[in-house]
């Protein structure tokens, strides 16, 4: 979403970053690429005028012009600045002090409050909560039956009547029913409209009286832009929203809603969605986006993803077969599936600092690859996965066969593990030496290839 921006601010600072000294007007040609950057990105206009005035006050001042490495400060200065516009750190749900809590979903309709509903139990359970969604949309036909089939795929228990046509009551019994069941958290998807009117408003209202929430979440679709900061403020008026979550922050739409969303609101950004997979909801970390946004890279992030694909006993195990040369095809295939969870490579390259982003624009990711790799694997017998090397040319047209692939994949495959068996043999310095321990960041991080 930000490649455009990223890349518009890269280029304002590319002159001034090496620079031993900076000037008030070259401070200002490069705030006014900056302002226009910004503009260009769909960003609020006040939040633009705001945000370049306090760059440039600070610009001035001792903190950059006096600075050994001024270029180097200002960048410093925007990064902080664009920190600050987002809401300078993260922000977490509030819990009831006792169960369970509620969260209160609203938003327009087609903003993807459902399917964040489902994701947002789906990652609370991971947290050793036990969610209750309900189904307090009674007028898209659809969706109760779509939150029922979420809750079927995640094995997430949905509260859901048909029958009744008054939100109120669905909310109330549902609520009944988590205290009697012990859910600790409850999250109630509620209608939304095409566009505001005073009747969804009113609704909103009585369920918020009713079920008093300790979050009342702002869902907003990224996509639409100003569009999305203009709702965002009025449902905000009307309700106090507590936080918003945006969706569909992987599409091609400018940021402009992410950058404004928080300063035109006063409410923090908490949660974006990131892709269509139910398990690609996140935390919204301003310090790491601006990072992105200035072509930091977002480290922290990249290790989270790693950790919480890779289980712990696992890396341990690999740590110790690579010590003792004894890395499978078995184990090559593990690696592939726990890299493949991650999500997908151009994302998770973007995340490395120094990227090059135009480089990676240009990179064609073919995600079936893998897929066909672990095709290959699958289609070898156990003792052809542990020993490798009996794999012959009569094996390699079964496994060939059994894969729907042809001799030279499997071939590919054969080459591109043995490549890696070699990196960790040199690792080892050859052996696997007493008291030789790989640093478990780096045994975690291990690509397949």
């Amino acid at each position: 979403m930000f490649d455009s921006l990223s890349e518009k601010l890269q280029s304002a600072f590319k002159t001034i970053r090496g620079h031993g000294k900076l000037s008030e007007q070259n401070i200002k040609e490069a705030l006014k690429e900056v302002r226009m950057a910004l503009l260009e990105a769909d960003v609020n206009f006040r939040v633009v005028k705001d945000f370049t005035e306090r760059v440039r006050k600070r610009a001035i001042g001792r903190e950059v012009m006096k600075s050994l490495t001024p270029g180097q400060q200002l960048i410093k200065v925007v990064n902080e600045e664009l920190t600050e516009l987002m809401g300078k750190e993260s922000s977490g749900l509030s819990f009831a002090t006792t169960p369970p809590t509620t969260l209160l979903l609203v938003g327009l309709q087609g903003s993807g409050k459902t399917t964040t509903a489902g994701k947002l139990a789906s990652m609370l359970r991971k947290e050793n909560h036990k969610p209750l969604m309900v189904a307090a949309d009674v007028y898209r036909p659809a969706a109760i039956t779509q939150l029922q089939v979420l809750g079927q795929q995640l094995q997430i228990d949905v509260y859901a009547d048909g029958a009744e046509k008054d939100p109120r009551k669905i909310c109330q019994k549902a609520l009944q029913q988590a205290n009697h069941e012990g859910f600790d958290v409850v999250l109630i998807d509620t209608a939304g409209r095409l566009h505001i009117d005073q009747e969804l408003m009113q609704e909103l209202r009585d369920l918020k009286a009713l079920t008093s929430p300790q979050e009342v979440l702002f869902v907003a679709d990224a996509m639409t832009g100003q569009d999305a900061v203009t709702v965002a403020d009025q449902f905000n008026k009307a309700l106090d929203v507590s936080g918003v979550v945006l969706t569909k922050l992987d599409g091609d739409a400018r940021g402009g809603a992410a950058l404004s969303i928080k300063a035109v609101t006063n409410r923090p950004i908490k949660f974006v969605g990131v892709g269509e997979k139910l398990d690609q909801l996140e935390r919204f970390h301003p310090e790491r986006m601006a990072s992105r946004i200035l072509g930091m890279g977002d480290v922290l992030s990249f290790i989270e993803k790693v950790e919480k694909a890779i289980d712990e006993e696992k890396a341990q195990e690999l740590e110790r077969k690579i010590l003792e040369q004894a890395f499978t095809l078995q184990d090559f295939r593990d690696q592939l599936q726990q890299f493949r969870s991650m999500g997908p490579l151009d994302q998770l390259l973007e995340m490395i600092p120094g990227a090059d982003k135009k480089a990676l624009k240009n990179l064609q990711v073919d995600e079936k690859e893998f897929v066909r790799m672990e095709a290959i694997i699958n289609s070898m017998t156990p003792d052809e996965r542990l020993h490798h090397k009996i794999i012959n040319s009569k094996r390699k047209q079964r496994i060939a066969k059994g894969s729907g692939t042809d001799i030279r994949d499997v071939n590919k495959l054969l080459k591109q593990f043995e490549q890696a068996r070699k990196m960790m043999k040199k690792m080892t310095g050859g052996k696997g030496k007493p008291g030789f321990k790989i640093p478990r960041r780096f045994s975690k991080r291990m690509l397949p290839f």
